[in-house]
């Protein structure tokens, strides 16, 4: 297990305690997520399962609305804690990272933890290597277009 920074050390401590009140009554499988914005604020996620699977909400698509809600647009370190001590660290799903590469950059740290501490420390580019994201669609006038 990695130590964590006193500055990581509360972003786990904020998505520890989210955690606590996801909504899983289908996977009894609890998540919690905080993100640190470009302010120093923190926004929080827990995961909102739904009869409907499909139909659920991942805790960092929770933290981002919650980001997006307070006027913040950029995410400077991302915490997830899920599971326990004899699990894998748990990353984000791949719908989750492409949602972060919208307000993250690559060399964005996203905390990988349990409810015992940090487990993996790595960066959104690691997660998610040569992403799609804003920077790709250039505005542009059609052509043949007056403007």
């Amino acid at each position: 297990m990695d130590a964590a920074r006193p500055d990581e050390q509360a972003l786990i401590a904020a998505a520890t305690r989210v955690r606590s009140h996801a909504y899983a009554p289908y996977s009894h499988f609890a998540v919690g997520a905080a993100l640190r914005d470009e302010h120093g604020s923190i926004h929080l996620g827990c995961n909102v399962e739904n009869a409907a699977y499909p139909q659920g909400l991942c805790a960092e698509a929770g933290a981002l609305s919650a980001l997006v809600a307070s006027g913040s647009r950029r995410v400077l370190a991302v915490a997830v804690v899920a599971g326990g001590a004899q699990l894998l660290p748990v990353t984000p799903c791949g719908g989750c990272r492409q949602k972060l590469r919208e307000f993250a950059s690559d060399d964005t740290p996203i905390l990988l933890a349990d409810p015992t501490g940090l487990r993996r420390r790595t960066t959104l580019g690691a997660l998610l290597p040569e992403s799609f994201g804003p920077q790709h669609l250039v505005a542009s006038t059609p052509s043949g277009a007056k403007s």
